[in-house]
């Protein structure tokens, strides 16, 4: 989709994000929960990084979750005021507009319409603001673990990230792992007396390519496709004159339904150690399981007739990695174009808020 001018294109001046973390949104949503008559609870997962959930009892005893994530990605690269909300050409502007403070925003419209019109939902609602989707996925299992000690039995579960309303039932899930190569340094005039951890290396990016040929050439089991590996980092030695001791190599490798992140890695550590011919090893940088479930489920369905659009999967990674078994049902869905996010400018169109405001009021039984 192009992008709409704007009348404040340029980048903004000055002082930028302040205050990092979630703690003043989290201040703000419990707020918000508690006006709107939800039974509110806060657990704080990092110092002045919490989750918020708030309840609201239906007229029966099934459960409907949504999980929408506070935190954004920066906003130093971007155009204009990063947080002024303006609205032009029927699209909302400002860092988070799409990802995914539109879901949030609205969640919040539905709950205090509903408090103010005095209706009750039909599912008996659950609404977690998570921290800490962007950086290092804290959040969204703490939000299970609480789930699971509540034994609240979920029926369907929401992620939100923008999907255009479509469904989505299936990411790929992920291990970062940074190896490291030691050698020894000398003077670059008498590089046989050191060992060079950076040519070493590149016995280990060739076996690294290879290993991802390899994964290419497996028949994808879902539609999720072929499990991939990438070598996106590299970084090592310390002058031009010196043979270098060291050597780093960060990799993303993308994994499908039914393999475990942390196996993989240490499937990979061995791989490395055969390959490389100085000493390597490995710091985990990250560990996210993959998700997937069939599209041929009920709920799937509705969502799928009331969104005009079929289920499908993403590329990218969602909080649904930590939810596996947490509810009879889960999809990502939410309005405006991953296309629009982490960008220097992210927007997201009114009529996709509508339409995700449509689909929440015949998922919750309300009549708006």
């Amino acid at each position: 989709m192009a992008k709409s001018p704007r009348p404040d294109s340029q980048r903004f001046p000055g002082p930028r994000a302040g205050v990092p973390g979630e703690a003043n949104l989290a201040t703000e949503v419990t707020r918000w929960f508690q006006e709107f008559g939800g039974d509110v609870h806060r657990e704080d997962i990092l110092p002045d990084r919490p989750n918020i959930y708030g309840i609201w009892r239906g007229r029966s005893d099934r459960w409907a979750a949504v999980d929408v994530h506070m935190d954004t990605v920066g906003v130093e690269q971007m155009k204009g005021d990063p947080f002024s909300g303006s609205i032009n050409n029927g699209r909302v502007f400002g860092r988070g507009a799409v990802d995914t403070k539109a879901t949030l925003a609205v969640v919040l419209a539905l709950l205090e319409a509903m408090q103010q019109a005095g209706h009750t939902p039909e599912p008996n609602l659950l609404i977690a603001a998570t921290m800490d989707e962007e950086s290092s996925a804290l959040g969204a299992p703490a939000f299970a673990r609480w789930v699971r000690r509540q034994q609240f039995s979920l029926d369907q579960l929401a992620v939100a990230e923008p999907t255009l309303c479509g469904p989505v039932y299936g990411h790929k899930g992920v291990s970062r792992v940074e190896f490291q190569v030691q050698g020894k340094s000398t003077h670059s005039s008498q590089p046989e007396l050191g060992q060079n951890a950076i040519m070493a290396a590149m016995d280990l990016i060739r076996a690294l390519t290879e290993e991802h040929q390899r994964l290419l050439s497996i028949p994808p089991e879902t539609a999720l496709g072929p499990a991939t590996l990438t070598v996106s980092l590299i970084n090592g030695g310390s002058g031009i004159n010196v043979v270098p001791d060291f050597c780093t190599v960060s990799i993303d490798r993308r994994t499908v339904a039914g393999e475990k992140p942390d196996e993989v890695a240490e499937a990979i550590h061995h791989l490395a150690q055969q390959a490389c011919p100085l000493p390597v090893t490995m710091k985990t940088v990250l560990y996210v399981d993959a998700f997937y479930q069939s599209p041929d489920t009920p709920w799937l369905g509705q969502l799928t007739e009331w969104s005009g659009k079929e289920p499908t999967i993403v590329p990218y990674g969602t909080n649904a990695w930590a939810y596996g078994g947490l509810a009879r049902e889960c999809v990502v869905i939410g309005p405006g174009s991953i296309d629009q996010a982490h960008g220097d400018e992210e927007w997201v169109e009114i009529s996709e808020l509508k339409k995700l405001a449509d689909i929440y009021s015949r998922w919750w039984g309300i009549p708006f």
